[in-house]
């Protein structure tokens, strides 16, 4: 089945209403990451001359050049051009869950229209890259895929709303008030938990780390100029801001001398593309995340992602076949190809105080 894939189109147009084609974009990535225009151009299926032309013509557009050619050092980005870049990469970042969200609805509303429909499963989650992954894999079922807040999942959950819900806890224990937060929705006489993933967060800094950051410590101190560190934070109903502000309660770091600590984006991508620009010096993320954008990692936790579904959930078709997806060694290979991502234990069935007991 053919699946529709939602991501949005930037549009430039100047005062007399001339408009140009976006694949601009594609060129200026693939130049950032090979240096050279003819790699770049092969790269992304042009010819040499038309991506030459492109160049000029949006160097015409803005009245200044996007890329710097340097005799026998290839080409190079210029500061407009890295502008440019980032700012696709952080839009395409931030919406990437709403996007993915609605690319289910449609897809889902496809596959209602085709004969032979399969069986349904809503699936309420808070984003991430193996959950991202599912859709590629569900050719036998229904998927309707909607990105929440590990909380809003839940309470989605016990509305009935949803079939299954995503969510994810720190591998060495829980706080009392996370545990108690979970605890308003997840029933051991009701539910059954799935262990889907686990996954490394940490901070995302630059290669070459001029702040000289090893750990959540340096996000308080000042360097040799008398500058702190930017950081760049998740939103308050995150899984990963509740994980940091739990890692910094442990270290006595209070989070109000952090520069930044009030900056949010809404995705562990949208986060790297903010430290890859150099908007900020360190953001928390996955570690999947970091390598995409080309930074650094510094693990700090692990964390369990986790799926669960009420006990009659479990016997339905649809759910069979979802635990038959991921306990396949196709799924569980690509999860393994994700940085800092693992399938230990995927497709497992536990009790809710069994993963409570786990992760006290």
């Amino acid at each position: 089945m053919k699946r529709v894939q939602v991501v949005p189109t930037w549009s430039f147009r100047d005062s007399e209403g001339n408009q140009l084609n976006p694949q601009l974009f594609s060129l200026l990535g693939a130049i950032h990451d090979t240096g050279k225009l003819t790699t770049a151009t092969s790269q992304i299926g042009i010819s040499y001359r038309h991506g030459w032309n492109l160049l000029n013509t949006w160097a015409a557009f803005f009245g200044l050049p996007l890329v710097e050619m340097q005799r026998g050092k290839g080409a190079k980005l210029t500061a407009l051009g890295e502008k440019l870049l980032w700012a696709e990469q952080r839009v395409l970042a931030r919406l990437e869950p709403q996007l993915d969200s609605l690319a289910s609805e449609l897809n889902l509303e496809i596959h209602r229209a085709l004969e032979g429909v399969s069986p349904l499963l809503r699936l309420h989650a808070s984003y991430g890259y193996a959950v991202a992954l599912l859709p590629e894999f569900a050719e036998h079922i229904q998927l309707d895929l909607q990105y929440k807040s590990a909380e809003e999942a839940l309470a989605s959950l016990n509305r009935g709303v949803c079939d299954v819900a995503g969510f994810h806890v720190p591998k060495e224990g829980m706080s009392p008030a996370l545990q108690e937060s979970y605890s308003r929705y997840l029933k051991p006489r009701v539910h059954k938990v799935i262990k889907f993933i686990t996954r490394r967060q940490g901070l995302m800094i630059k290669p070459d780390n001029p702040k000289q950051v090893t750990g959540l410590k340096d996000l308080v101190r000042k360097d040799a100029d008398g500058e702190k560190v930017r950081f760049i934070n998740r939103q308050k109903d995150s899984g990963t801001r509740a994980l940091l502000d739990e890692l910094l309660r442990r270290e006595g770091i209070n989070s109000g001398k952090i520069s930044g600590y009030d900056d949010e984006e809404y995705t562990h991508s949208a986060v790297a593309a903010f430290v890859a620009a150099g908007m900020a010096d360190v953001g928390m993320g996955v570690e999947a995340a970091a390598r995409q954008f080309g930074l650094d990692f510094i693990p700090l936790s692990s964390e369990y992602y986790l799926l669960v579904c009420h006990n009659k959930t479990l016997k339905q078709e649809a759910m069979v076949r979802l635990l038959d997806i991921i306990r396949a060694s196709e799924f569980q290979d690509a999860v393994r190809n994700l940085p800092g991502y693992s399938p230990d234990d995927c497709g497992d069935i536990v009790t809710v105080d069994q993963i409570f007991a786990e992760c006290h």
